[in-house]
């Protein structure tokens, strides 16, 4: 019992140490449609083939449930599980994935993310927005994580 409320204490003190304006102050809306998913999806892939990429590219509903998942031909197959769970991270706490990178990166109290459940330290992860609400994510893998960033960036551009 103590290591839950051990493991309890661990997350709210990473929760409190990350960055009140990296959360998304938006509200949940209805999940992703399929139509939405595909249409961010192709987006970011076309974006990796115009840089030379091979990239895995996941959607998921406001839930962190797979509802779209691409993975180009030659991307490296740890990428396929790492696009899904960078989009379930940015669903999850309603921010870039990227955000759990940067306090890892600064270290010290930062480090305690690496213990946060279902929260993966990798830039690609953004959450998707329409009329202001999180409707899913996208998490794209396969190259750096800034390469990763560009396309999952030109995916969300699509639902603007």
């Amino acid at each position: 019992m103590f290591r839950n409320a051990k493991s309890s204490v661990y997350v709210f003190v990473a929760l409190c140490a990350m960055s009140a304006s990296a959360q998304a102050p938006n509200p949940y809306g209805p999940p992703v449609s399929v139509e939405n998913a595909k249409k961010t999806a192709a987006a970011a892939l076309a974006e990796a083939r115009t840089n030379n990429w091979t990239m895995a590219v996941a959607i998921v509903d406001t839930g962190g449930i797979l509802v779209y998942y691409e993975k180009m031909d030659n991307t490296q197959i740890g990428s396929a599980d790492l696009a899904i769970e960078k989009a379930r991270t940015a669903v999850r706490f309603k921010r870039p994935s990227k955000a759990f990178q940067d306090l890892v990166a600064g270290g010290g109290a930062g480090l305690r993310v690496l213990h946060l459940p279902g929260a993966i330290p990798l830039e690609g992860g953004i959450p998707l927005m329409i009329d202001g609400q999180i409707v899913g994510a996208i998490g794209v893998s396969g190259d750096s994580g800034d390469h990763d960033s560009m396309c999952s960036q030109a995916g969300v551009a699509t639902l603007k």
